[in-house]
């Protein structure tokens, strides 16, 4: 090959990619590294927002270049910002992998610093910061019931959600090691928290009775990570087609106990897990307040159930 003027290192780089879509190698880059995910559920987001926003999973993994990466985040970029980031994140990795397999060579078309960068607006400058949509916490009694009408995986997640005034991702990513169900305790990992610290939720006696009839050989609440929202938001018959976002609820739940209830603020803020700044409410980090949570998280349910006036 060298006598005939070719590179024989190309040339097998070319034979390797041969027949490489970016739909294989991006399932490919899933199946590598899903072990080192948190859950199946970040597999799954990764599938799902490379499907719908990314490119043609046909296309040849030579082929994707920044006309191709351009055509996928230009429509997303000011609308949809931070799934488009996501989006050029993934991209970008899965031709890295595809790279250092031999499958492409040259520059990574979807890189940011020194290439995007200079064709695309920064996030900061078009995401706005939006508040979550919350339903008022009047309202959410009707709500759950409408909720329990239908026994459906996404339907069960969310009443469990709102019962629980958790986040999205440390519902869907739960695992059954992480439930005390004898002594009424979710234990969400450090690892799984949006501040890196390990949170601990009373569960009220409706969450147990969500949790009980599940099937204990598959996580209990696997969905991607807009199920809930699309069940939310999307129109009849396929959702619900209300204006409200599931994060928003821990709004309905903050307000519900400021406005309803005598609760301190900082066992709010801690059954919330948000980060206390004040040195005087920090102090009851000390102890995860089991008590006085598991009262606050039964008035929540008792509200939420419509058992309270």
């Amino acid at each position: 090959m060298l006598v005939a003027g070719e590179d024989p290192i190309s040339a097998r780089r070319v034979a390797r990619a041969a027949g490489a879509t970016f739909g294989e190698a991006a399932d490919a880059y899933i199946a590598s590294h899903r072990s080192g995910w948190k859950n199946d559920a970040q597999a799954d987001q990764w599938t799902q927002s490379l499907r719908d926003y990314g490119p043609n999973r046909t296309i040849p993994i030579t082929e994707v270049d920044t006309r191709v990466v351009m055509a996928c985040l230009r429509p997303i970029w000011e609308a949809k910002t931070v799934t488009a980031t996501r989006v050029r994140g993934r991209i970008e990795r899965v031709l890295d992998w595809a790279k250092v397999h031999g499958m492409r060579e040259g520059e990574n078309p979807a890189r940011w610093r020194g290439h995007l960068e200079n064709l695309l607006p920064k996030p900061s400058k078009v995401s706005k910061t939006q508040h979550h949509a919350a339903m008022p916490y009047g309202q959410t009694p009707a709500f759950m019931k409408i909720l329990a009408q239908r026994d459906a995986r996404s339907r069960r997640a969310l009443r469990f959600t709102i019962l629980t005034a958790a986040r999205t991702e440390e519902v869907t990513g739960a695992d059954w090691s992480e439930f005390d169900l004898k002594g009424k305790l979710w234990t969400i990992p450090a690892g799984r928290m949006k501040g890196g610290r390990q949170h601990v939720v009373p569960l009220t006696q409706a969450a147990l009775n969500i949790l009980d009839p599940l099937p204990r050989n598959e996580p209990p609440f696997s969905l991607s990570e807009n199920a809930m929202l699309y069940l939310l938001q999307k129109t009849p018959p396929k959702g619900l087609g209300l204006p409200f976002t599931v994060h928003g609820f821990r709004s309905s739940f903050r307000d519900w106990a400021a406005e309803t209830t005598d609760f301190p603020h900082e066992v709010v803020e801690m059954a919330l897990a948000h980060a206390i700044r004040n040195k005087a409410e920090a102090a009851y980090r000390r102890g995860h307040l089991i008590e006085k949570r598991a009262l606050l998280m039964n008035a929540w349910a008792q509200h939420l159930l419509g058992e309270t006036s």
